[in-house]
This record gives structure tokens, sequence and C-alpha cells, in this order.
């Protein structure tokens, strides 16, 4: 009994405690670029792709950023960062799921595979400090 009326007065202290900071969802790509690509040609392939994400639900306030290493220890097959901002987890959401079934993204995909893969990502909860 003590455990559920702990569990549930932290799930209240969350749900009251959340709008005093405004956490952004962030979505971390680390992608490989083909040898052949260049940079011009990878932000290219990130402002198509953030139009299109634009036209999708959730996805009207996303800002994206394009990462390129300058110096930096050995990162593996890292060439660059794709980082999606969404104002809210819950915009980021909607947009995801959209996204996962949409012939748009996949056609974008297919189009760019050959310039640039990322294999791996990671969403990541970001907090702005003032």
């Amino acid at each position: 009994m003590n455990t559920i009326v702990r569990l549930m007065l932290v799930f209240m202290l969350m749900f009251v405690a959340a709008p005093a900071y405004a956490a952004e969802a962030t979505q971390m790509w680390k992608c490989e670029m083909d040898d052949d690509a260049s940079e011009e040609e990878v932000i290219a392939i990130a402002q198509e792709w953030l139009k299109t994400a634009k036209t999708m639900e959730g996805g009207e306030r996303l800002k994206a950023y394009v990462y390129f290493p300058v110096a930096v220890n050995a990162i593996g097959d890292t060439d660059v960062w794709f980082v999606v901002v969404a104002p809210s987890f819950a915009e980021w959401g909607k947009f995801w799921d959209k996204y996962i079934d949409s012939p748009a993204a996949a056609e974008a995909g297919k189009r760019n595979q050959e310039k640039i893969v990322c294999p791996d990502s990671a969403l990541w909860e970001s907090v702005k400090v003032e």
C-alpha cells in the first residue's frame, strides 16, 4: 500500500512540476557520410527532410541542426550528427507516430541512402539553461 501511495505522489509531483521548465524533445542521429558526399549535400538532404517533416502532424514546429565534427577524439564511424528538436514530447510523439508509416519519409530515406546513413539515434530531454 505504501508503495502505491508513493508512486501516486511521485506521479502527481511530476505532473505538477513538468510545466516549471520547458523540456524539449531532442532526437540525435549518428550518421555516416559516403566518401563522395559533401557537407553541402548533407545540409540539402537535412533541409529536404525538415521540409517533409513539417508537413506532418506534430512536425510543424520542428527545428533541425547538422553538426559536423571539427576537433574531437575518436568518435567511431560518426561523420555527422543530425539533430531534430521538438518543442515538447507531446508534439514529438504526434510527429513520430505519423513519421513511422509515412510514405514521404520512406521515399526521402531511400533517395538519400547513397549519400548518408544514420543507423543509430537517441531521444533526449533537453532543458534550456538560463
